[in-house]
């Protein structure tokens, strides 16, 4: 289950609508009601936590996202996003990884979904993770 307060405007879930799974970006967030806004592409709808489940990060999501591939020599792979940068020891191996933003490091040592990136995509650079960041 996602936690309530790693959940920020402009993240990306996916919202379970009687069975219908689609993903869209959460617009707004009321935390005395803990309900969730999230737009589906189409229209805005409120949710509770226990109908949003996250997204898994891995290559697809960081290319829609607009990230860059870049294949090393050794074996690694780096994604890249203007001055952001996240690289995986292996190609698809993203169970451990780092991402850094100028002089400031993270190592990551457990899978993470999209939320969370976007997470410290934004605590890193100031500027939320979507579509259009830095592009």
């Amino acid at each position: 289950m996602m936690k309530f307060n790693e959940l920020k405007a402009g993240d990306f879930v996916i919202v379970n609508n009687e069975g219908d799974l689609k993903q869209g970006e959460i617009t707004a967030i009321n935390t005395n009601e803990k309900q969730i806004c999230v737009n589906n592409g189409t229209q805005d709808f409120w949710y509770e936590l226990d109908q949003l489940s996250p997204i898994p990060l891995n290559e697809e999501q960081l290319l829609k996202l607009k990230f860059t591939k870049q294949i090393n020599a050794d074996g690694t792979v780096k994604y890249l996003k203007g001055a952001f940068r996240m690289l995986l020891p292996t190609e698809g191996n993203f169970s451990k990884f780092e991402i850094w933003y100028r002089d400031e490091k993270r190592h990551i040592m457990q899978p993470i979904f999209v939320h969370q990136l976007q997470n410290h995509f934004l605590d890193m650079t100031k500027v939320h993770l979507n579509e259009a960041a830095f592009s």
